[in-house]
């Protein structure tokens, strides 16, 4: 994995000694209204980033893809993270703190992990979950152009009744 500078961010690879400073990020309760809970200490964040620092899920299967994202002051705001499998599809998701919704941060920073998956990783096709009720992350995604998977999709089998599946194909280099 390489660090992303994309305009004003920098997206750096994510590493155990990031903990410290995303915890905090992390401890955000405006981020959980939909999902999800914040870390239930700093050392099960330290535990849990060690865990996605070796790149790779137990088997080998699965490639794990995590940045965390600074501003230029060098302040940690967020992460994004992509999980690819061996059929090159890509699974995204991406945490920011409330303090920074609304500025276009996240959608810079997700717009170059997804060129970043395309042209480093192989990926051919993205992938996203997000509950139906936050529409601050569905309209995030279709501005990234993503849109609703099809009905038939098989992915659209392992979501709870309350989750929506977004779905496009991957950049083009």
């Amino acid at each position: 994995m390489r660090t992303l500078v994309i305009g004003a961010l920098t997206l750096e690879p994510l590493a155990v000694r990031h903990a410290d400073e995303m915890f905090p990020v992390l401890s955000d309760p405006a981020i959980y209204e939909y999902e999800n809970e914040p870390p239930a200490s700093l050392e099960a964040l330290r535990r849990r980033y060690a865990a996605l620092e070796s790149r790779r899920s137990p088997d080998g299967g699965e490639a794990w893809l995590n940045w965390i994202v600074r501003l230029p002051s060098g302040d940690a705001i967020g992460y994004v993270q992509a999980t690819l499998y061996p059929d090159r599809r890509a699974a995204i998701a991406y945490e920011f703190g409330s303090a920074w919704w609304g500025r276009g941060l996240a959608r810079q920073a997700v717009e170059s992990m997804l060129a970043e998956l395309a042209l480093q990783h192989g990926a051919r096709r993205l992938t996203a979950v997000l509950k139906q009720r936050n529409q601050r992350s569905l309209r995030l995604l279709e501005r990234l152009g993503f849109t609703p998977a099809a009905a038939d999709d098989p992915l659209r089998r392992q979501l709870d009744d309350d989750e929506a599946l977004m779905t496009r194909a991957a950049p083009r280099g």
